[in-house]
């Protein structure tokens, strides 16, 4: 099995392990997809580059504001959550939600996958 079908299984139980979460990828920090399990509709190549940017700018808030290295970045909607982690050197982990996730388990799961995908990458 190559290293992107192990990214995208593990992307997969991350997804059917937790129920509230919706969607998932793992994105280069200069905002490349690496591995996805999203829905069809949705434009890889747009989440990609939106997630390196709030990455990009979550992380010059934490240096403006002494707050040290960025370690999440969470997005509140209507309609649910996107939650970004670091996973690995240079890689993110991003998770769409529904609007009920209870987030205590979504950032267990998350750090859980992201230590699976450490393994791997």
């Amino acid at each position: 099995m190559s290293r992107v079908e192990h990214l995208n299984k593990i992307l997969r139980a991350l997804q059917s392990g937790s129920p509230d979460v919706e969607a998932s990828a793992l994105i280069s920090e200069d905002g490349l997809m690496i591995a996805s399990a999203l829905p069809a509709h949705v434009d890889e190549t747009r989440v990609a580059g939106m997630s390196a940017t709030l990455i990009s700018l979550g992380t010059r808030a934490a240096v403006e504001l002494e707050r040290g290295t960025v370690q999440e970045i969470l997005v509140r909607g209507d309609d649910g959550y996107a939650v970004m982690l670091t996973a690995g050197e240079g890689t993110l982990l991003l998770v769409l939600t529904n609007k009920a996730a209870k987030l205590g388990l979504i950032f267990l799961d998350m750090r859980r996958a992201a230590a699976d995908i450490k393994r791997v990458l």
